[in-house]
């Protein structure tokens, strides 16, 4: 009959199952040190990634948008001071500047900060990451500095369910929304939901009502409603001549606006992105380099 296997027989057999279950195990994540950036972005990997240089437009370049600029920018000092304010969605027409608005605002009011206070932090979450979204204002729930996560071009489409994860990090669930986090949305849709989605539920729901109200509810969870127009030719041109002088750039008044008009006909399109991208071709044509 065999003899019972001592300790010291099992002993390297327990070794080789315990580094089997290391070799299994996901690789830890790493702790990200809040203090390395001012902006960071959530990435797939669930983890805080450190954004050395936003790309962002200065706040005094945003015309055309003066009072949704301003009521943001009260909103975010607010919460920047630890005083109540409202998550935000900025919806409206393409290229108006929402996501330049929310990172000017960022950088105008750490810029603004008392000395000493603590700079408030900025971090990206991308669409297709929402699901993720309570993990995240959970994991910096404990952190001391306050943070503004930032979700660009957030809508939803037919069977997409993830924004009932939305809707739970907004409430808070039972531990409410963090104190020291604040959410702000854009996108091109008020709603946030496909049209042909809401009526889809209408027509299949049993009670077509309470499926309707659930989901154009989810906007309601945005306290403070910001939209976003196409701006007229008036606003247009002075958006172009505020990033002449931004950048000192060498043109004359009269072609400056006739080839600005042109560029927004060939394009069907007059918009702070458009001005953008004709200043950006302007500057190429005159060898000039754009400052910052």
């Amino acid at each position: 009959m065999a003899a019972e296997p001592t300790p010291a027989d099992l002993l390297p057999l327990l070794e080789r199952i315990a580094a089997a279950l290391e070799r299994a195990a996901p690789p830890a994540v790493p702790k990200v040190d809040t203090g390395a950036a001012d902006a960071f972005l959530w990435g797939p990997e669930r983890r805080l990634i450190p954004v050395p240089k936003v790309n962002r437009v200065e706040i005094g370049l945003l015309t055309g948008i003066d009072r949704a600029r301003d009521m943001l920018v009260e909103n975010t000092e607010r919460f920047a001071r630890g005083l109540p304010a409202n998550n935000a969605l900025l919806w409206g027409a393409r290229g108006m500047g929402k996501s330049s608005l929310v990172k000017a605002a960022h950088a105008e009011i750490n810029a603004r900060r008392p000395e000493g206070a603590l700079p408030m932090k900025l971090v990206e979450i991308h669409r297709e990451d929402i699901e993720a979204l309570p993990e995240l204002m959970s994991l910096l729930r404990e952190d001391p500095h306050p943070w503004l996560v930032f979700c660009d071009d957030l809508s939803f489409d037919a069977d997409d369910t993830s924004y009932k994860s939305l809707k739970t990090a907004l409430d808070g669930g039972i531990e409410g929304r963090p104190g020291n986090v604040l959410f702000y949305a854009t996108s091109n849709r008020r709603h946030l939901l496909a049209r042909e989605m809401v009526e889809n539920e209408r027509s299949t729901a049993i009670n077509p009502g309470e499926a309707v109200e659930e989901k154009v509810s989810l906007s309601d969870r945005f306290g403070l409603w910001l939209g976003f127009h196409k701006c007229s030719q008036d606003e247009y041109l002075a958006m172009i001549r505020a990033y002449v002088e931004r950048h000192r750039l060498a043109v004359e008044p009269d072609r400056l606006r006739a080839e600005a008009l042109e560029w927004a006909t060939t394009r069907g399109s007059r918009s702070g992105r458009t001005a953008f991208q004709f200043i950006q071709d302007l500057a190429g044509r005159l060898g000039q380099r754009l400052d910052g």
